[in-house]
């Protein structure tokens, strides 16, 4: 049996924010806006958003302190800051870290409850509306119900999944994508690259999907060089964005596998991006799978037009490599940690701790 839900409205086209009708009165009186220093303000998305609420009169509290991999601390801080101000709605302008960190901050307040509650869905029963308004073209964040924060003081990162996050609405603008840089522009590919991938192997897949997830690499495929070369290429950046939103779509039903999982520790622990984390161990996963996937996986081959090998050597040419050695101890600890997280069920076949040892100890 196969369930498809993905309640979000979303609304996409150059200047969608500023043409849109009723979005962002029908949610709240007093906004919350969740961003980080720079994306919002570089892409035009914050000035639009404030051009937006002025004109609705809509009332609006901005909170920039969110940063990559956002923090237990810094999401209640947030927190504490909405209902201190008695906002009744939020809108999450940024990347991943922003829209995920708006998600909890929207069932931490309504639930009144601690960010560290946040893992037991017993303590969710409602949330704040939230609007999202992506700046990159990655996490597909601004369409599933999955929140990632770090805790520093554990050193891990770990989601949480609940419908209740989901956005109400999201708004797709391309030309928020041009500020990204070439870096995060590839990057952030590479993270929507993984969600689509893990598409076919998660034992939550479908044919429904297939299209959607078969597209979606192949676009990124023959984009992500000409975007990272032409970063103003409007057309390009909508490619990307929509592969983005479809790998978004798809995790949404099918959740994620050890390609995510294994990825975490390596980002809490060297501050490499998420994409890249997901990018380095692309090859050796879908090495793993590949046996008991072998039809689907050529399926989606044949598809592209292109063989395994191809593929590989594209990853490479893209710039996707580890800039770190992993010890002894790393593996070890890591390890456990990787293989109790949630999302090892959803692998195609079992991964213990032996077989996460050997996908890390090739970085030793």
């Amino acid at each position: 049996m196969f369930n498809y839900f993905m309640p979000v409205k979303f609304i996409t086209g150059k200047n969608c924010v500023l043409e849109s009708n009723t979005e962002f009165k029908t949610y709240g009186t007093k906004a919350f806006i969740v961003t980080g220093k720079n994306s919002a303000v570089v892409s035009g998305a914050q000035k639009d958003v404030i051009e937006k609420l002025n004109k609705e009169k809509i009332e609006f509290i901005i909170y920039n302190e969110i940063r990559e991999n956002p923090t237990t601390t810094t999401i209640q801080k947030g927190a504490d800051l909405f209902l201190e101000n008695n906002c009744n709605f939020l809108i999450g302008i940024g990347g991943g870290s922003a829209i995920d960190s708006a998600k909890a901050i929207s069932v931490i307040t309504a639930n009144n409850i601690k960010v560290k509650d946040v893992y037991n869905p017993q303590n969710l029963q409602k949330a704040f509306p939230l609007i999202s308004i992506p700046t990159t073209s990655g996490t597909g964040t601004e369409v599933t119900p999955f929140s990632v924060i770090t805790d520093p003081e554990l050193n891990k990162k770990a989601g949480f999944g609940n419908p209740l996050i989901f956005p109400k609405v999201s708004f797709l603008d391309p030309k928020y994508m041009r500020s990204m840089s070439v870096k995060v522009t590839r990057d952030t590919a590479i993270d929507a690259l993984s969600h689509l991938l893990e598409g076919l192997y998660s034992n939550k897949r479908n044919e429904i999907i297939f299209p959607m997830i078969f597209e979606g690499i192949s676009v990124i495929i023959k984009n992500l060089k000409k975007t990272m070369e032409n970063p103003d290429d409007l057309e390009l950046r909508e490619k990307l964005m929509i592969a983005s939103t479809w790998g978004g779509m798809v995790i949404a039903q099918t959740g994620t596998t050890v390609q995510h999982s294994i990825g975490y520790p390596v980002t809490s622990t060297f501050g490499t991006t998420h994409g890249m984390a997901n990018g380095i161990f692309m090859k050796s996963v879908l090495e793993m799978f590949y046996p008991s996937l072998k039809t689907i996986i050529d399926r989606l081959f044949t598809y592209l037009n292109m063989t395994r090998e191809e593929f590989y050597v594209w990853l490479e040419s893209v710039g996707v490599k580890a800039d770190f050695k992993l010890t002894d101890e790393f593996i070890d600890k890591k390890s456990i940690e990787v293989s109790e997280s949630r999302n090892m069920a959803l692998n195609p076949i079992k991964v213990d701790i032996d077989k996460i040892k050997e996908l890390y100890s090739q970085f030793k």
